[in-house]
């Protein structure tokens, strides 16, 4: 378990990208036919109807967010492993977040469990502006230099203990928390705007948990369940918390 102070700077994400990179228009037809064909039977043809979603998640390369050996799988409808123990979830998975969170464009989002910084590239496709947090300063680094090197902006990544939340940059509009916890964090209530959306998976690592969308209204949560779902868990100051 990693104390909550070991962190790295925030790493600032400042390269032009509001339109699609060039180093995209480069790559294989096989990918772009292979997103066409995920968005096709993996999304639209399940209940993913968001036009918006739709069009980023078949224009992020998601190849260049998983390991080289797993490439050629990286838009099959299943999770695949990255760096350092952690998965990439399915596509359908982000899908389904990033369509719960409802963005029209310029939200301030949080997203907690980087990883390899693909959902975080969906979010910013869709104009909103990215704090994202993981444990795993390894992992932040890498997602950082992927991110920037695929010419993101508007993007912020730090490694830190996504429990605290990103204080200093709240209040959010949405937040989205990538990793299994028994309850939402308290801190990130209070960042959540009014009004605001946030989505996590809830329930134990080991058994079932449940996919929830919380809406804040009157300062408080109004949840919803939308899908059993099986996510890694929340480390850090929840786990303590379990534990004690």
């Amino acid at each position: 378990m990693r104390p909550r102070w070991l962190h790295l700077p925030v790493i600032c994400l400042l390269c032009f990208a509001s339109a699609t990179p060039h180093s995209r228009g480069q790559e294989l037809d096989v990918y772009a036919q292979k997103r066409r064909q995920m968005v096709a039977e993996q999304l639209a043809g399940r209940d993913i109807s968001d036009r918006r979603v739709l069009e980023v998640m078949g224009r992020v390369p998601r190849h260049l967010f998983v390991l080289p050996p797993y490439r050629d799988q990286a838009y099959d409808d299943y999770p695949l492993p990255i760096e350092e123990g952690q998965t990439i979830s399915q596509p359908y998975i982000v899908a389904l977040m990033t369509q719960s969170l409802g963005l029209e464009g310029g939200e301030k989002v949080l997203e907690i469990g980087t990883g390899s910084g693909y959902q975080a590239a969906v979010l910013a496709e869709l104009k909103a502006r990215v704090f994202s947090i993981d444990i795993n300063p390894r992992l932040a680094e890498q997602a950082a230099q992927t991110l920037r090197g695929l010419g993101y902006r508007d993007i912020q990544v730090k490694s830190g203990d996504g429990f605290f939340g990103w204080p200093e940059e709240s209040p959010f509009d949405g937040i989205i928390v990538t990793c299994a916890s028994p309850r939402i964090p308290s801190p990130l209530v209070e960042q959540l705007r009014e009004g605001g959306r946030l989505i996590i998976p809830l329930g134990d690592a080991r058994l079932s948990q449940v996919l929830t969308l919380a809406t804040k209204t009157g300062g408080k949560l109004k949840t919803r369940e939308i899908s059993g779902v099986r996510f890694v868990p929340m480390t850090g100051e929840a786990q303590k918390k379990k534990d004690g």
